[in-house]
């Protein structure tokens, strides 16, 4: 468990210090540039998703669901009006890290809280993602199916008004060793949710036809029973 934690604070701290650092004229290349070397030198080893630390995406590519495989940092010069999503993939002696938040730039100032953006819509899509992850700690028990979640939560996000974006359809994985060994939160897959250690819930979203995606990613595991956030 503390490998685990370990990883994930330094997604974290990370996290946190690219969004410090952003500003307008930065380009989504540097920000990926910066976020993975801050990773190095937080303590990480390597890359575990593609050899990607970092996937970035700001505007209207922040709906944008690409795997790993064929990305491409955009091309895209940050305003003094943005919304950014970011995910990182660090590991460290085969232990993976996995966080996601989407972050806003507001008169050219990163918020330390993007719900306090002037702008409606993307407070709407950011609080969206904090009650989905809300309702997930409340619904979720160790004997519930990953296939069981995946239609639970996909009900609720198109109750809500939103659509999921992931390109595959799936709104998380499992923690493992190998990219080929996750088994996903998706239609058919009937393993229990405790058949595996640590899962993600990353729900990328978007009101239907929206212009803008949001991202919450958190690792989760149960103890006691319990489902608790890495």
């Amino acid at each position: 468990m503390n490998d685990h934690i370990e990883v994930q604070q330094i997604a974290k701290k990370a996290m946190e210090a690219a969004r410090a650092a952003l500003h307008p004229g930065q380009t989504l290349a540097e920000v990926r540039k910066d976020c993975e070397a801050s990773l190095l030198e937080l303590g990480a080893d390597s890359f575990w998703y593609w050899g990607i630390g970092a996937f970035v995406f700001a505007g209207s590519g922040t709906i944008r669901s690409d795997s790993g495989r064929h990305y491409e940092t955009p091309d895209y010069v940050l305003g003094e009006q943005e919304l950014l999503t970011l995910d990182l993939s660090p590991q460290r002696r085969g232990i993976w890290g996995d966080f996601a938040r989407t972050l806003v730039i507001q008169d050219g100032v990163p918020l330390q809280d993007p719900l306090d953006s002037s702008n409606a819509e993307w407070r709407s899509g950011i609080l969206m993602e904090r009650h989905l992850h809300a309702q997930l700690c409340e619904l979720v028990v160790p004997s519930m199916t990953f296939e069981e979640l995946a239609r639970t939560m996909n009900e609720r996000i198109l109750d809500l008004g939103y659509e999921n974006l992931d390109f595959l359809g799936n709104l998380g994985h499992s923690i493992g060793a190998r990219s080929s060994d996750r088994v996903y939160i998706e239609p058919g897959n009937q393993a229990r949710l405790d058949s595996v250690e640590y899962f993600t819930f990353e729900p990328h979203i978007r009101r239907p036809n929206g212009c803008f995606g949001y991202k919450h990613e958190d690792i989760y595991y149960f103890n006691g029973g319990r489902l608790v956030a890495i």
